[in-house]
């Protein structure tokens, strides 16, 4: 298919005007205008995706001369959604500086206001479920809120209470002051407050507003408040914010849409949105960028990242997968198996109630149609096909077929909010069980983590049977999306 043009319109006025009536296609132009590269940065790094970035003296200078880079090889910003959370609890001072660490120029955190009007991070109303503490933030004061303990990861129920104490928003300016910018997510409400924080911190230029306010009302703010750096949230119901704000235009633009049939998802559009602002999308769960997800872009990126990247003009991914997508950006490659490894999805089982598994419970409770005639719980988490509902008593085998004699050491990519998750052994070819290995809470259902089973086996090159097991007399309850043997390497 040609590139689309539109003579005699430009800018918003163009994109308006065909966005009712396009239908999509896959852009077909040079990897130069769509955002791939070949381009080397000062220290050696490849870009297969965007540029090389803008130089500066800090990294915080760099990320916001990048985002303000709207041009054809501008470099791909990665934001890390409430910080690195996995190896930190959400929102907290550990998370913001292994996100950056990690590579992430943006941290997209989350703002509330305690009873004495002090802006903290916090992503819900209440601290219940990233804390050891309950109750609503507004009703309690900052000193109050200090007393409290952030939970690992995500947080809920049964998560770790760690030492970690939730930070206010000039704590975590004053970390990012030299490190990038922050995302100030539900701030909106509190904007007065957080440019008072801003502007005492000497981080202005590293605080990104954002809402989807009425334009007049974002307007006045931005009149007030020059040197503030905007974003505006779109989907197909306030469409016509864009053409609103004309020429004072924000520096990104927040696209969300539940099906890239959305008019705010079609390639004109977003072609005179890229003109002037960044292209912003989330990926961390279905219906935010339509099923274009980080857990679907692990098994093939044209279903996720560069599809994004290539047809949907996006420059800036906020994602739950931050050390993967910058593997992704410099290698092109998702999920990669590690050189000489094995990997068998969870859905491959071998095929026979008794036989190949045994599941405890007629048909699947995951509800997604595949394997017909087969009784294990198969479903779809935001692109992950996983068995789920896992119970003791039940087992799976798999055929693996090894490239090489040698010793192989066993991990499964799981998730689970719940301490215990479960316990599963390992045995190879009808052979001796493994010793139980734990499953360890991920803090969530749909957040899947690669966890070392400390199990090894040597195994000859040739084809194998794997059988994982669920013991009993353990709790379970957790979901497996694939098995993995890396050669170990001496």
């Amino acid at each position: 298919m040609k590139r689309s043009t539109m003579q005699g319109l430009t800018g918003v006025a163009a994109a308006l005007a065909v966005v009712a009536g396009f239908t999509g296609f896959v852009d077909d132009r040079p990897a130069a205008d769509i955002g791939l590269a070949a381009d080397r940065s000062g220290n050696g790094t490849s870009y297969i995706f965007g540029g090389p970035g803008r130089s500066g003296s800090t990294a915080a200078v760099r990320a916001h001369r990048d985002l303000l880079d709207h041009g054809s090889n501008a470099k791909i910003l990665t934001v890390a959604h409430r910080g690195q959370w996995r190896d930190a609890p959400e929102n907290s001072l550990a998370a913001f500086r292994a996100a950056y660490d990690d590579g992430a120029e943006i941290i997209e955190t989350d703002i509330q206001l305690t009873k004495d009007g002090v802006p903290v991070l916090m992503h819900d109303t209440t601290v219940d479920r990233t804390t050891n503490g309950t109750g609503a933030v507004a009703g309690m004061t900052l000193a109050q809120i200090k007393e409290l303990r952030l939970k690992a990861g995500l947080g809920g129920g049964q998560a770790a209470v760690t030492d970690a104490r939730v930070p206010t928003l000039e704590e975590a300016m004053k970390l990012a002051r030299n490190r990038g910018l922050v995302n100030l997510d539900k701030g909106w409400p509190f904007r007065e407050q957080v440019w008072d924080v801003l502007t005492r911190t000497g981080t202005v230029r590293n605080g990104i507003y954002k809402s989807d306010a009425p334009v007049p009302e974002v307007e006045a703010f931005r009149s007030a408040h020059k040197d503030a750096v905007y974003m505006h949230m779109i989907t197909d119901a306030n469409l016509s914010a864009v053409a609103e704000f004309g020429d004072d235009q924000p520096v990104a633009y927040e696209v969300n849409y539940d099906s890239i049939q959305d008019p705010v998802a079609r390639k004109p559009f977003l072609d005179a949105l890229a003109r002037h602002s960044r292209v912003w999308n989330n990926t961390m769960w279905n219906g935010l960028s339509d099923r274009m997800t980080d857990e679907a872009s692990l098994i093939d990126p044209l279903r996720g990242w560069e599809a994004m990247v290539r047809s949907y003009r996006t420059t800036v991914f906020q994602t739950d997968d931050v050390e993967k997508f910058e593997s992704w950006i410099r290698t092109g490659e998702g999920d990669p198996l590690p050189r000489g490894g094995v990997r068998v999805q969870a859905e491959d089982f071998l095929p026979g109630q008794d036989k190949g598994y045994h599941d405890n419970d007629g048909g699947n409770a995951g509800g997604l149609k595949m394997r017909p005639g087969e009784d294990v719980d198969i479903d779809n988490a935001d692109g992950n096909v996983r068995v789920g509902w896992m119970r003791g008593g039940e087992w799976l085998t798999y055929d693996v077929d090894v490239p090489r004699s040698g010793t192989y050491a066993l991990s499964a990519r799981v998730s689970s909010p719940y301490t215990p998750a479960g316990t599963y052994t390992v045995s190879f070819d009808g052979g001796t069980e493994s010793k139980r290995v734990e499953v360890r809470n991920t803090t969530s259902h749909n957040k899947e983590v690669l966890q070392a089973s400390g199990v090894q086996q040597f195994l000859t090159a040739g084809h194998h049977v794997l059988r994982i097991s669920l013991p009993q007399d353990a709790y379970q309850n957790w979901n497996l999306d694939y098995l993995q043997l890396a050669p170990v390497r001496h």
